[in-house]
């Protein structure tokens, strides 16, 4: 191994080590006076109650462990948005689980807890995977009531996802383990079945304060919407529980007991490790993100054996387009060719940028697959289409059409890995978030947006510039780069991985470790739900 070798591997396990710190913290939730508090009461924490549920010794994966990160910090911050999600395994069937955490703002509901909960819900549709709901929550965050409440993809979605979920056969299980208030209570109820914990949970549509302040009547919470009332005498629940532990044994044992699925039929054969060492993917990724390096390398860490079939080897090479297996699942793999490469003139292509004829050669792949119903793996790192003259009148935009077109219209399950870059119309033609990717999720080293720092800072710069001159003040050379230090350090905080996950651009960042995982299970996920229209491009210049 050479020195850059070294250098690139103690970079990102570094990366990798911050992201194993920066998820303890987020695991803690509200603090551990918080966690402290809620035992005291006999209660479990949200990541207690999942870990009880799922199978010890079956993969999980979570779902927006950073959203809201460092957002919200003047109303005390929001970890993970007050709620734990996670894909794992209850009884051998795999489940998406959704749990309140009560030591944040005792599990209130900020804009961003609501997007990740309806992510979830898009998860379940999507893939017909089972929802197990672990409620407590204290409802809507009063104080941003604006920004969750009234809107399409606000709070009130969650209650007709459950219908329209309903309708669709998918199973939902709803668990009240502490407060569930107002519009909140909806969404037990409108589970297939509902149980609650004695003692500890509640569900009613106002409380004892509030019944007081409205209509005189004086009546303790207990009373009002315990588990007593609900079981005996409203028949809102199925099931009372004495404890948390009671109320999750139940749930598994009604899990236990739900049918087989129909599989959708995707390839799987038993699955190989890779012949070469997956660690070397941390000398392989280069420390500077501009620096060239041959991603068939970092796919040969990642595919069974070791192995793959190149589709058009030759032509197009800034992409790469090949079938392979990842734990024993039939894959297609469209992934962008970091090193210089060359084109059929012979001419030298920069990498990580998409051209016409590798854009060409992405969309025949892509309709070969969904053709051939094989899921499609998506390894972004792209700085965007290449531009110029020649290319303009090469037909980039066309063919960049092209394949954005059969991105969109693929109906094969997409599954999106962020390596590296991922700006502009690059991201768009690689399948980001917008484009509907089953699972997307980044490795440490990825960096999301329309273009990169240096770019940005000089382009804004200019503007700048420009607009203090009008004002009639001087420009020194010193005064010029403090101004461009000041927005690229701006601008670089928000290309930042953690940014985008906070936001869930992105459903997680992970080490590069565990992309298998995510991707055999996504795939497994999919594999629950039919393929339910054909493959179609619609209009199409040719």
């Amino acid at each position: 191994m050479d020195i850059n070798f070294n250098k690139n591997e103690d970079h990102n396990k570094l990366l990798v080590s911050e992201l194993r710190q920066r998820l303890a913290k987020v695991h803690v939730g509200g603090g551990q006076k918080r966690i402290e508090k809620l035992h005291s009461k006999g209660k479990m924490t949200a990541r207690e109650r999942i870990d009880f549920l799922l199978d010890d010794k079956k993969p999980s994966i979570e779902i927006g462990a950073f959203a809201a990160d460092e957002m919200y910090e003047e109303h005390g911050g929001c970890p993970s948005a007050g709620v734990v999600v996670k894909i794992g395994y209850v009884e051998g069937k795999q489940c998406i689980v959704v749990a309140n955490d009560a030591t944040v703002k005792a599990g209130a509901w900020f804009p961003m807890t609501a997007k990740k909960n309806l992510r979830a819900q898009e998860i379940s549709i999507e893939n017909r995977l089972p929802i197990i709901y672990l409620v407590d929550s204290a409802g809507v965050y009063l104080p941003m009531q604006d920004e969750i409440f009234p809107d399409k993809e606000h709070f009130g979605r969650i209650f007709r996802n459950n219908a329209v979920m309903s309708s669709m056969g998918i199973t939902q299980i709803a668990a009240v383990m502490g407060s569930c208030v107002a519009g909140g209570a909806y969404l037990p109820i409108m589970s297939d079945e509902a149980l609650i914990v004695d003692k500890t949970g509640s569900i009613f549509l106002a409380g004892s304060y509030l019944v007081k302040a409205a209509i005189g009547e004086s009546i303790d919470n207990e009373t009002l919407g315990g588990a007593t009332t609900h079981c005996e005498i409203s028949g809102v629940t199925d099931y009372k529980s004495k404890d948390d532990k009671d109320a999750l044994t139940t749930i598994k044992s009604i899990v236990s007991k739900i049918g087989d699925y129909t599989p959708t039929g995707f390839n799987r054969v038993k699955a190989l490790k890779p012949k070469e060492n997956p660690d070397e993917i941390f000398g392989i990724l280069p420390k500077a993100r501009h620096e060239q390096y041959d991603m068939k390398e970092i796919i040969k860490r990642l595919v069974d054996n070791s192995e793959f079939d190149e589709y058009k080897e030759g032509y197009g090479q800034s992409i790469i387009t090949a079938y392979a297996r990842i734990d024993g699942w039939a894959v297609g793999i469209v992934a962008n060719q970091r090193k210089l490469v060359k084109n059929k003139k012979g001419e030298m292509q920069f990498g990580g940028v998409i051209y016409s004829d590798s854009a060409d050669k992405a969309t025949r792949f892509i309709a070969n697959c969904n053709q051939k119903k094989i899921p499609l793996v998506f390894l972004q790192d792209v700085t965007g289409f290449m531009v110029g003259s020649k290319s303009e009148h090469g037909g980039i935009i066309k063919d960049g059409a092209k394949m954005v077109n059969a991105v969109s219209n693929s109906v094969v399950p997409k599954f999106t890995v962020v390596i590296g870059n991922s700006y502009g119309a690059g991201n768009y033609a690689m399948c980001g978030k917008a484009y509907d990717p089953r699972l997307i999720f980044a490795w440490p080293s990825a960096e999301l947006a329309v273009m990169s720092g240096n770019s940005a800072a000089k382009v804004l710069l200019q503007i700048e510039t420009a607009s203090l001159k009008k004002q009639g003040e001087e420009i020194t050379k010193e005064k010029e780069e403090k101004l461009y230090d000041e927005i690229k350090s701006r601008y670089d905080k928000q290309i930042s991985p953690y940014y985008a996950a906070a936001r869930l651009w992105t459903d997680a960042i992970i080490n590069p470790l565990d992309t298998r995982t995510w991707i055999s299970m996504g795939i497994e996920a999919a594999n629950q739900a039919p393929i339910e229209k054909p493959f179609n491009l619609g209009v199409i210049q040719v």
